[in-house]
């Protein structure tokens, strides 16, 4: 009697059950780390300047349809939705700076004479103050990125991503380092827990000499966040040094973000262009994590 012979055994990294399992989380990780590389060197982008901020702003026309609803109720709750719509309508300003600021920048970055792509906005992806920064990006022409993550609410694509440019993460560690590993520059919008999250992690990198380049923070509205963020008192209560609130500037207008965001790049991170061949360096490969 012949025995039966055995199938070949899957690959191991055809194995949807075990790649999916706890044991192939490290796989999972490090494809979150490769993949994204890969997409960055193919797309030629050496660096980025990264936009954060609520997701919960829309632009001025949505805000005034909105305004202009809310008015037209009749109901018990419409004292709410007229309060919600007159703050969204008073948010609004942001979306609309954010989308200018991102404009003018990438304006600016695509007549930098490299091989690559330099200062490339980059947002997590989502509504409100992503979406501005990725339209006015790609309003003036450029490519844009969106570093999106996976939620159960909220969370979508915008419609102005770069489409090869447009990623989705799992695990929110590996996202936040895609957004300070490229970034040469973060600017931070009025926003939430998240926005808060991003400034003083990148802050902390920056205080501690963490970093291997120089980046530059941009708070965009000091009348928001002088409402929730006294950082005399925590200079007077030692907590801080003075010479911390180097680390940022609080701008008021995308002229005077843009104007900052352009001398610091520049002085920091075009010295090395050649006028010759129109490289700069170092690229992608050669940065250090």
């Amino acid at each position: 009697m012949s025995e039966d012979k055995l199938k070949a055994a899957i690959l191991a990294y055809q194995n949807e059950p075990f790649l999916n399992s706890p044991d192939g989380r490290i796989l999972r990780i490090l494809a979150e780390y490769i993949e994204p590389f890969s997409r960055f060197r193919r797309e030629q982008i050496q660096d980025t300047v990264v936009f954060f901020g609520s997701a919960r702003f829309h632009s001025m026309e949505t805000a005034e349809t909105d305004l202009k609803q809310a008015q037209a109720l009749r109901s018990a709750d419409s004292g709410d939705a007229l309060k919600r719509a007159r703050a969204g309508m008073a948010m609004s300003q942001y979306y609309e700076d954010a989308r200018r600021l991102a404009s003018m920048l990438t304006e600016w970055a695509i007549t930098i004479p490299a091989r690559r792509r330099r200062f490339v906005v980059t947002t997590g992806g989502g509504p409100g103050i992503m979406e501005a920064a990725n339209r006015g990006a790609k309003e003036a022409g450029g490519k844009t990125i969106g570093l999106n993550i996976n939620l159960p609410f909220e969370q979508f694509p915008n419609p102005y991503i770069t489409p090869s440019l447009n990623f989705e993460f799992h695990y929110f560690f590996m996202r936040k380092f895609w957004f300070a590993y490229l970034a040469k520059a973060l600017v931070i919008f009025p926003g939430g827990f998240g926005t808060f999250d991003e400034l003083f992690e990148i802050l902390t990198l920056a205080q501690t000499d963490k970093l291997a380049k120089k980046i530059l923070v941009v708070i965009y509205g000091s009348a928001y966040w002088k409402k929730l963020i006294n950082f005399q008192a925590m200079i007077d209560a030692g907590t801080i040094s003075a010479g911390d609130l180097d680390l940022f500037k609080l701008v008021d207008s995308p002229e005077e973000g843009f104007e900052f965001l352009r001398d610091g790049l520049t002085k920091h991170h075009l010295a090395g262009i050649t006028k010759k061949e129109g490289e700069v360096l170092p690229d992608i490969a050669k940065t250090r994590p």
